[in-house]
Formats: structure tokens, C-alpha cells, sequence
């Protein structure tokens, strides 16, 4: 049996489960009209000058692109005033916290992490052996950085932080992170964890006053990774382009282990033209703003509990209904949401904050189903 030669760590191991396509959606059930409320990508679509370049670059693709991701280093450089050598990119965020994985965990160590955070976090440590211990959250499902500082112990090799955190929407302020990276306690190898801060919805946060920008402690702390996606606000999300920030020493690891090409052609272009597109951020910052207090105030007329987010998404609770029965009746009313049964939240929902007339038409639904 081939079962025999699988790696121990595979057996059982369960994929990610994404959110079907709204092609997928019309065909299954037969639907004329779908909205996607499901996976935080961007309603207002990719800048202009993304596609742009993506037209430009198209006649290209019979070559290999730059392994180096060269032209789209020196962007983020310039936007974010840090030398090239402190800068990676991969194909997504999912494809950093693998690299990650890759570069430092062993089945032996032990790697610290928040409950009802990114699932992908856990996923990694199963993958390569490593033992997850998971924090419960504080109330207000806001992470506990005291209680994950004394989580670590001498085998504890890596902390992840989802700021603003995956599905809940909360953040943690920049004094609870400063006071989190300083009080963090070394390990058997007389340095202190790696902690990854995943700040993949980081350009909406930051309109948050307290919210802190997780490269202001790169000089300070320099077992510190901080990544960021063009998924979200930069709507590439099909192109798959993720970016982090580190000391030169865990980039070099970082740079030596990721698989060549592994940002494609047309990915780099885009991303090097979005990253200078500062007009089509502020577009979406202001959309998403308006947007949120109008599902804020509808959700409160409707009586039903949500979470006040920093992100593009809201998380809210369905009860008495259960996750996957309400995503089941809006599925059948033409709007894909998200169940949160897989971050062990079966009462809870998160949706997308789309365009004012899906969200219009996510409220219409949404009294609808709960009304029955």
C-alpha cells in the first residue's frame, strides 16, 4: 500500500478547504446571478495600472520570470524605504507560512499560536511534526499576548500573530506588541522565537489609530518576520503575490529554500504596478469604511451579534442556526459567505464587505433567513 511510504505527518493531514468560484456556484445549483461574500478579496476589482501591466507583459509568458522577483523588490523597497536584502516574495501568503515552516521547524519544537487564528498556522506545524500549543483568545476574541509570551517555553521555536487576526477582525494595539516582543523569553537555544506577524490586511487596519505597523520593530527584534499580501486591498488575488520583511540572515534561509520562479511573470508586473497605485488603496479604504458601518448598523436593527473589524470582513453569529446551515439557505439565495466551523466557531459566519448594492442585497437575505 502506498499509505506505507507516505511521511507520517501526511496521514490524515486535511487540506485547506477554499471557497468555490461563482462559476462553480451557478453551475451546482443553477443559479443565474452569485455574489461572493466568502474569501476578503477585493469588490473594487485591481488597479488600472495592474492591468495595465499585466496586458503589456502577456506576449512574455513563453519565458521564464525573474527567479529574483528583481523589478518588484526594488518597488516595495521604495515604498517601504528598507533595502532589497531585507525584502521576499512568494506566491501568496499561504506559500510564506509553508517557507517558514520549511526553514525552521522541527518535529521537536514547538510553535505558539492563538486560538480561532488563521487556520493555516497549525496546518504548517502538523505538516512538518512540530507540536502546536494554541492560546485561548481574551474575551472579545482579541489574542492574549501575555498569556502567548508565557505559552513559550525552551522548545517553543516559532509565535504567529494575525494583526488584524483571520477570521475575527480584532487587532492588537502597538503597545501590547511592544510589550509582547520585549517580554518574550528565550528558548533552549538562547534566542528568542521567531515570532511572524501576518499583517495581510494591514493597509485597511492601518486606519485604526493604535494599530500598530509591524516594521517599525524590524531593527529591534531580529528573529522578527512581518508579511503582507497583494490579495487583499491590491486585488490580485489570482495572481497570487505575497511579500514579507525580515533581517537579511532569515531572508538569505528564506531565499535559499523557496522554489525557483515561484512568483510568476505576470504576478511581479502587476504587483510591481499596484504598489505605486496609492489612489485605488485609498478608494478601498474609504469603501470599506463607509461599508462597515452600514452592515454595523444593520446587523444592530437586526438584533444579530457581530465583531467590530479592522479588516474587510465582519464576522457575526447566526444562532440559533448553526455556520454551515446559514451558509447553506444564502447559498441558495445567491450570496457565498464563509462557515467557521474549521476555526472551531460553528455559531459564526464571516462575510466579505462588498460594494454598497451587494451589501444591500447581503442584509436583504440575511433578515430573510433569520426571520424564518
Amino acid at each position: 500500500m502506498i499509505k506505507k511510504l507516505v511521511r507520517k505527518t501526511c496521514l490524515g493531514f486535511e487540506p485547506y478547504i477554499a471557497g468555490k468560484p461563482v462559476e462553480t456556484i451557478k453551475r451546482e445549483l443553477g443559479l443565474k446571478s452569485v455574489v461572493k461574500m466568502a474569501s476578503n478579496e477585493n469588490p473594487l476589482g485591481a488597479s488600472k495600472k495592474a492591468v495595465k501591466a499585466v496586458k503589456e507583459n502577456i506576449e512574455k509568458i513563453f519565458f521564464y520570470p525573474d527567479s529574483n522577483s528583481f523589478l518588484l523588490k526594488q518597488a516595495l523597497s521604495k515604498r517601504y524605504r528598507l533595502p532589497a536584502g531585507n525584502i521576499f516574495t512568494a506566491a501568496g501568503g499561504d506559500e510564506i507560512i509553508e517557507l517558514i515552516a520549511k526553514v525552521f521547524f522541527n518535529p521537536e519544537d514547538e510553535i505558539v499560536y492563538s486560538k480561532h487564528s488563521f487556520i493555516r498556522y497549525g496546518m504548517a506545524a502538523k505538516l512538518m511534526g512540530s507540536k502546536a500549543v494554541v492560546v485561548p483568545m481574551r474575551e472579545g476574541f482579541t489574542h492574549d499576548p501575555e498569556a502567548m509570551a508565557k505559552a513559550c517555553g525552551q522548545k517553543t521555536k516559532a509565535v504567529f500573530i494575525t494583526n488584524p487576526n483571520n477570521p475575527t477582525g480584532t487587532y492588537n494595539t502597538k503597545a501590547e506588541l511592544a510589550k509582547f516582543l520585549k517580554n518574550l523569553p528565550e528558548n533552549k537555544f538562547g534566542v528568542k522565537p521567531v515570532v511572524i506577524l501576518d499583517e495581510a490586511y494591514f493597509e485597511y487596519a492601518k486606519l485604526e489609530k493604535d494599530y500598530p505597523d509591524g516594521l517599525d520593530f524590524l531593527k529591534s527584534n531580529p528573529n522578527l518576520i512581518v508579511f503582507r499580501t497583494f490579495s487583499k486591498i491590491y486585488g490580485l488575488a489570482g495572481l497570487r503575490v505575497g511579500y514579507g520583511f525580515s533581517s537579511e540572515a532569515i531572508v538569505d534561509y528564506i531565499e535559499r529554500t523557496r522554489p525557483p520562479f515561484n512568483v510568476n511573470l505576470l504576478a511581479q508586473a502587476a504587483a510591481a504596478a499596484a504598489i505605486e497605485d496609492t489612489e485605488q488603496v485609498k478608494k478601498s479604504q474609504k469603501l470599506v469604511k463607509a461599508e462597515k458601518a452600514f452592515l454595523y448598523k444593520e446587523f444592530t436593527k437586526l438584533k444579530v451579534p457581530f465583531l467590530k473589524s479592522a479588516a474587510n470582513f465582519i464576522l457575526f453569529n447566526c444562532a440559533p442556526l448553526k455556520g454551515k446551515e446559514f451558509f447553506a439557505r444564502m447559498l441558495k439565495e445567491g450570496v457565498i459567505t464563509r462557515s467557521m466551523d474549521e476555526y472551531d466557531l460553528p455559531d459564526w459566519v464571516r462575510m466579505t464587505v462588498g460594494l454598497h448594492r451587494e451589501n444591500v442585497l447581503f442584509v436583504k437575505k440575511l433578515e430573510k433567513i433569520i426571520k424564518k
